[in-house]
């Protein structure tokens, strides 16, 4: 964790620090918590409830199409990663998930970027939401498997955690592309 919090730095040596008040550091870093959090309580909530119909009204019936037979709605449980990916594995993959949450967590404390907060939301949100499967259903605790249901023609059928896991990673990578640090500085090159 030590390695993750260097990434994201703190906001005591950030070149803008002595421009801000201690209100300011202290407004500006609890808006931006805030935000995280609400991004990750909305992802967590699409997520549950998502699985929760799907379960209740997809799961042993025929797919649903969507635009044709270009998107289904296809109720599936995943034991694995992305893509159904070493199912034998469940209990190390719900390792990662917490460990994940926890690092966000903490990481939170040092951050003072509104971008990063909403990405960092976004994983989050996605992280417990698959977790909340590996630890509740069957076929029993930490080894529970995935609600899966969104099915692209082609692609693999996923849920709203992997999108919300997916697009917080994509907007990380820009961030970071664009020298966007979660401490509120910017590097220019």
């Amino acid at each position: 964790m030590a390695e993750a919090e260097s990434v994201i730095g703190t906001p005591d040596t950030s070149d803008d620090s002595e421009r801000r008040t201690p209100e300011q550091t202290r407004s500006g870093r609890g808006r931006r918590i805030a935000v995280l959090f609400s991004v990750a309580a909305f992802a967590y909530a699409l997520d549950l409830i998502s699985k929760m119909l799907v379960v209740a009204k997809l799961e042993g019936r025929a797919p649903v199409e969507i635009f044709g037979d270009l998107l289904e709605l296809h109720a599936t449980r995943n034991p694995g990663a992305a893509f159904g990916f070493a199912p034998a594995f469940t209990v190390i993959f719900t390792v990662i998930a917490a460990a994940v949450i926890v690092v966000i967590i903490r990481l939170a404390r040092k951050l003072y970027s509104f971008p990063w907060a909403v990405a960092l939301g976004l994983l989050l949100g996605g992280a417990l939401g698959n977790l909340t499967d590996r630890i509740f259903r069957a076929p029993g605790l930490f080894k529970g498997e995935v609600v899966d249901f969104i099915a692209p023609k082609g692609f693999a059928i996923f849920n709203l955690a992997d999108s919300a896991i997916v697009c917080g990673g994509i907007l990380i990578v820009l961030l970071s592309f664009l020298g966007r640090d979660p401490d509120g500085t910017l590097h220019t090159n």
